[in-house]
């Protein structure tokens, strides 16, 4: 789960007069001791500006601004769909300012940039062909929303339908089939080992990316699991027979929903799943990454009660005009205490469908439910699920749905994308080569194998 869940900041602007802006400029954005390079790319569009912005450290290019206003060599800019803003100076040929995403504030200063700015990574284990295994790629329509979703199926040689295939299901946010992330692609590495094991895989778009259809603006983790059980019900027409499902984070959660709904899921894999309620995950969350980025016990109480604040709200709201209340209450109890752009953006979060849905969640609903067998997987160092409170809560749904087959494992050392880590902080994501621990992939393919067919 990004920080929505699982945090990944992007900053997009665009800017002020052509004569004195347009060009590149680059700037670093400083995240728990990790540099993010953020490029700038800004143009003359008829009397306006345009612009995009790349993040080379994510893999992200061309990204647009939603409006920029510039007066008085003050630049503003807001990105909406990253509940992101910034207020900047434009003094001595920099622009120097402040970077905002929710409650998080950083400074952030953007200088000429003059030649290409690139950012390479090094990855082993991505795999790279020739595979020794075919890869089919495929597209099918979700009846229900009626979007389109794009994937690739890797199968093992000699397999048969009768053989083991799993859904793999992304995390939180906009993530393409292979979940990347800081030049990481841990579901192309996972399909990789597990074809080469005799297990294959389908990996598909999330909607909005890739070669997978827009979604709707008020879509939420229940339209999202729609689009699993129907790649289920793609495989089923295709003859395969042993479907499983494996999910990271958000998709852990996406998992036992379609488990639930459909009972052609024959069994799951869960990484680094939520398995208690999603305000208390949250509560949790926040408080050990504040503690990571070097918030103080004071600051970080305080965090804690105006989140609790915010999350009481939105759970017991009954109304009918949601985001104007939200507005008044956010007014009302958090003027003076945050600043206008903390406010602005924390509202612009918290009113979203996905938002609602989600402080709302109660993974035991359909954890409680599941008979089939279940691996449930974390890293001692996720900091964004943490391991002992989420297996242990797994543990205890499994238990009262009365599955007699199933295995909750807290890997040492292994951080929320089962990297294996010093302290779990989202700084180290990027930096750490390792995509995946072979630990981890070992685990989940050898006890898939001994999984009756």
């Amino acid at each position: 789960m990004k920080t929505k869940l699982l945090l990944v900041l992007i900053v997009l602007a665009q800017t002020f007069y052509a004569q004195e802006i347009t060009g590149n400029w680059k700037g670093d954005l400083d995240i728990q001791g990790m540099k993010l390079p953020l490029v700038l790319h800004i143009s003359k569009d008829g009397e306006n500006l345009k612009s995009t912005v790349d993040s080379p450290k994510q893999g992200a290019k061309d990204i647009p601004v939603d409006h920029t206003t510039f007066a008085n060599n003050e630049l503003i800019f807001e990105v909406k769909a990253l509940s992101v803003s910034y207020k900047g100076i434009l003094k001595n040929g920099k622009i120097e300012g402040t970077f905002q995403q929710g409650s998080m504030s950083l400074p952030l200063t953007f200088e000429t940039l003059i030649g290409e700015e690139k950012v390479s990574f090094n990855r082993p284990q991505t795999p790279k062909p020739p595979f020794d295994y075919k890869t089919e790629e495929v597209t099918f329509v979700n009846p229900v929303d009626k979007n389109t979703l794009a994937g690739t199926i890797s199968i093992p040689q000699n397999f048969k339908k009768s053989d083991k295939i799993l859904v793999m299901i992304t995390g939180s946010g906009r993530q393409n089939r292979d979940e990347e992330l800081f030049g990481h692609k841990p579901f192309a590495v996972i399909a990789d080992y597990f074809a080469k094991k005799g297990i294959a895989t389908l990996r598909i778009d999330d909607r909005g990316i890739g070669g997978s259809s827009q979604g709707k603006d008020d879509d939420t983790t229940a339209n999202f699991a729609t689009d699993i059980s129907t790649a289920v019900d793609f495989l089923a027409a295709k003859g395969y027979l042993n479907i499983g499902l494996i999910g990271h984070s958000e998709g852990g959660m996406i998992a036992p929903i379609v488990a639930k709904m459909n009972n052609k899921v024959k069994f799951l894999v869960l990484m680094a799943a939520p398995g208690t309620k999603i305000e208390e995950l949250l509560i949790q969350q926040n408080y050990l990454g504040g503690k990571l980025a070097g918030m103080t016990e004071k600051d970080l109480a305080e965090a804690n009660v105006m989140n609790k604040k915010i999350y009481d709200f939105i759970k017991s709201y009954s109304g009918t005009t949601y985001e104007e209340d939200l507005k008044k209450f956010m007014t009302e109890n958090f003027q003076g205490k945050m600043s206008k752009e903390e406010l602005t953006q924390t509202i612009s979060q918290t009113k979203k469908n996905w938002f609602r849905y989600f402080i709302k969640f109660n993974p035991d609903e359909y954890l409680s439910t599941i008979k089939i067998p279940v691996l449930a997987l974390n890293g001692s160092l996720d900091f964004q699920v943490p391991a002992k409170e989420n297996l242990e809560a797994i543990q205890q749904s499994l238990t009262k749905a009365g599955n007699k087959n199933f295995k909750t494992e807290e890997l040492t050392g292994l951080n929320h994308l089962f990297q294996e880590a010093k302290t779990g902080a989202f700084a180290e994501y990027a930096d750490i080569e390792q995509t995946i621990s072979p630990k981890a992939l070992a685990g989940m393919a050898d006890w898939i194998a001994k999984l009756k067919k």
